[in-house]
């Protein structure tokens, strides 16, 4: 039976990786697929993972309609044997609907891929949406770490590496960016600390006591 697969984690835990492997696979073995994407760091209508792979993939608009985009490139003799629709966090709730009537009423696999959570640990809402339409969601097991070498489970917006926790749901920047917006995973404790990797050398570069001298 055909599925909507939600594949979920923090940033840099792999997800355009998988998704760039389950195209190289299914590709390999004769199948054709159809790739959507929002806003990827590699630019318009792009799929790349931080590992230099990319490939071309359909740039989703506002307000497009995936099931109709789908059934007109059926209709035109087009072929689509799955979809893979990365960033899916950035997808409006009724297009992640229209994913799931893909798998329904299409018969064919969807693997979405996509952050849950946004900078303020608040689901984004085509992640939430995922959450409650998905045949399964799976957690990716490639364990991002926060500066600290703990687990990563929140991801951090920062400004010049102080994390901020204010602004727009949506701003698209990097991994790791010093200057400018960027973005950092950290664990729990440090999130909520708003401890990012810079902060924290800083904090020990600084020393805690002043030297005193005796009278």
């Amino acid at each position: 039976m055909p599925e909507l697969v939600f594949f979920s984690g923090t940033m840099d835990c792999g997800k355009s990786t998988l998704a760039l492997q389950i195209e190289h696979n299914r590709s390999a073995r004769g199948l054709a697929g159809v790739i959507f994407t929002r806003d990827d760091r590699a630019g318009e209508g792009k799929l790349s993972s931080r590992l230099g792979l990319v490939t071309d993939a359909v740039e989703v608009e506002d307000e497009q309609d995936l099931y109709g985009y789908l059934v007109d490139h059926l209709s035109q003799g087009g072929r689509a044997d799955y979809v893979i629709a990365d960033e899916a966090q950035f997808l409006a709730p009724v297009q992640i609907d229209q994913l799931a009537r893909v798998v329904d009423d299409l018969g064919l696999d969807v693997y979405a891929f996509g952050i849950t959570t946004d900078f303020r640990s608040k689901l984004f809402p085509g992640s939430q949406r995922l959450v409650e339409l998905a045949d399964r969601v799976e957690v990716l097991q490639v364990e991002a770490l926060c500066w600290c070498g703990a687990r990563a489970t929140h991801n951090a917006r920062t400004i010049g590496g102080e994390m901020v926790v204010e602004g727009a749901q949506v701003v698209v920047g990097d991994v790791n960016q010093a200057e400018a917006i960027g973005y950092e995973v950290l664990c729990r404790r440090h999130h909520r600390r708003r401890m990012t990797s810079a902060t924290a050398r800083a904090a020990a570069l600084s020393p805690d006591v002043l030297p005193m001298t005796s009278a």
